[in-house]
């Protein structure tokens, strides 16, 4: 709800999508469209936490009364129709959705695109209080993404990824014979625009501490398949490393090889082989050892079985 144009004073009892928030930053998703500046004047002046007043570093709690004063503002136009949609889900409970991304959709919305996986959940599921992105996928990149229903699994989840206590694997297509079983590669990563205004990411050696380790699974003639294991979470990791050794992906536009990747189209890859299929964790509210995997895309198992047959 938006508060615009009402003229009469709103109560709302805090449940578990806005506990643990600071009030401001509840206000700011709650009044969208209101300036900043006349929420920090309503919290001075009129917004009461069960009957009192607060500041604007006050973290809510579960079962706060919270009234909020009139607000007048400009009736906004109406914002852009999201469909709701339902990816493929891998897992679910009542903390946690993981779903099997498609490639070419972005994970939410904005640079250039007006909505993502997250908006679309959630005009899917107009009755979820809650659902937050727990990571992010490139929007050419396939496979398992979670998607938490609780703050309490979000910040759970943060906290398991920031401690390295997921492991997350990638399956890649690789252009050249790749030899090494196991092969780790440590290459500080840098972040950059191009003129264009693209985002944009290379080795430098003032960049960020990116470590990937490769698995090799199969050779064919001119490609190679390996697992990437993550073990930073660097914007482009795997693409830059592979790109900079000399292994382009197939069919990246951003990092691979542009004339191989228009053979690649002719020959029915039409998008980057890069596929995340795995996730492996402790449950952050049960504990519980979970391990998440995502089939490959019906286009990418099509590519390795052309592959398997040329052999």
């Amino acid at each position: 709800m938006s508060g615009l144009g009402k003229e009469s004073v709103t109560w709302v009892e805090i449940d578990e999508g806005g506990e643990g928030q600071r009030i401001d930053n509840f206000l700011f998703k709650h009044l969208k469209g209101v300036p900043k500046s006349h929420i920090y004047r309503i919290l001075r002046g009129e917004v009461r936490v069960n009957k009192k007043r607060v500041d604007q570093t006050y973290r809510l709690q579960l079962g706060d009364s919270l009234r909020i004063p009139p607000i007048r503002v400009a009736e906004k136009p109406q914002s852009e129709y999201v469909p709701a949609v339902e990816f493929p889900i891998l897992y679910e409970d009542d903390a946690l959705i993981a779903i099997n991304k498609p490639a070419g959709t972005a994970v939410h919305g904005g640079s250039g695109v007006s909505f993502g996986v997250i908006e679309q959940m959630r005009s899917a599921r107009p009755q979820a209080k809650f659902l937050e992105l727990v990571h992010r996928l490139d929007r050419e990149t396939s496979g398992v993404l979670l998607v938490a229903k609780k703050r309490s699994a979000l910040t759970g989840m943060h906290e398991i990824m920031r401690e390295g206590n997921s492991d997350k694997r990638y399956y890649a297509l690789v252009l050249g014979d790749w030899h090494n079983a196991r092969q780790h590669v440590k290459l500080p990563l840098h972040k950059f625009d191009t003129p264009q205004g693209e985002k944009r990411v290379m080795v430098r050696e003032d960049g960020q501490r990116a470590h990937t380790i490769f698995n090799l699974q199969k050779n064919w003639p001119g490609y190679t398949l390996l697992e990437a294991e993550l073990k930073t979470g660097r914007t482009h990791q795997i693409r830059v490393h592979l790109s900079h050794l000399g292994f382009p992906i197939a069919g990246d536009d951003k990092y691979g090889d542009f004339a191989r990747n228009k053979e690649l189209m002719k020959q029915g890859l039409k998008r980057m082989f890069l596929h995340a299929h795995s996730i492996s964790f402790k449950h952050p509210l049960t504990e519980e050892p979970l391990t998440i995997t995502a089939p490959l895309a019906p286009e990418l198992q099509g590519f390795i079985d052309r592959l398997e047959k040329q052999q």
